[in-house]
């Protein structure tokens, strides 16, 4: 981790009282599984997730590169890591692939811009365990941390809902399986309607009904889905 010039980083232990990265009193201290290590190129951008996350009993670790990261690892990676996708040097895949190779199995989020959907996906099939498209709300992302957290502590070696996403896709029309194919592809409604000789608004259609069928939320878990059902998609 890197000291920047006019930014503060949060301590190791928790924030106290009055501290800019804690402004309200602590409930509790927290515990190692809320660490959260923040990782952007930004200093704004982290300077306001290292704020949003301490005033949900996060205790956060600030980096301004996957390589200040790489440099200081422990051995062991508690928590959670936030990265953005696009950055210099090790941007956020390589980023991955390098967490990886290294044997460590903490959840990562990955941020990407909104247009960004090939890379969203393309973390997804590096071990991301979720990603999310900016500009998004704080409680999209605060949830997503609590859930890749708490998924991460009770993994198991064969996922528990793999027979029901096949299940799933078995009710998928040959459309929908084909748009399905396209957004895990990482392409964009667009191309896909391009490919398929449809229109846009059509993908639309279909990409909602494959959302309902496979009870999926988001984008990132459609993808994730898909890759538990068919981990050489």
């Amino acid at each position: 981790m890197v000291a920047i010039s006019g930014l503060r980083q949060c301590p190791a232990e928790a924030p106290r009282f009055g501290s800019p990265c804690a402004p309200s009193i602590r409930k509790r201290l927290p515990v190692v599984s809320d660490i959260v290590h923040v990782v952007d190129d930004d200093i704004d951008v982290r300077k306001s997730l290292g704020f949003l996350l301490a005033t949900a009993d996060f205790a956060v670790r600030l980096h301004e590169s996957a390589s200040a990261f790489l440099a200081t690892e422990p051995k062991e990676i508690a928590g959670c890591i936030v990265t953005d996708v696009r950055m210099p040097g090790i941007d956020g895949i390589e980023f991955l692939r390098q967490l990886r190779a290294r044997g460590h199995t903490v959840p990562v989020i990955v941020m990407t811009g909104h247009a960004d959907v090939a890379l969203a996906v393309q973390a997804m099939k590096e071990g991301a365990a979720d990603f999310i498209e900016k500009p998004f709300d704080d409680e999209v992302l605060i949830e997503a941390i609590r859930s890749a957290v708490d998924n991460s502590n009770h993994a198991v070696a064969t996922h528990p809902q793999s027979a029901e996403i096949r299940a799933n896709l078995s009710k998928l029309s040959d459309r929908e399986r084909q748009v399905l194919n396209g957004l895990v592809s990482g392409l964009p409604n667009k191309t896909i309607a391009y490919d398929l000789g449809i229109s846009p608004r059509t993908v639309e259609i279909h990409r909602a009904n494959v959302m309902s069928k496979m009870g999926a939320g988001s984008l990132s878990h459609l993808v994730r889905m898909a890759l538990i059902a068919d981990p050489k998609t």
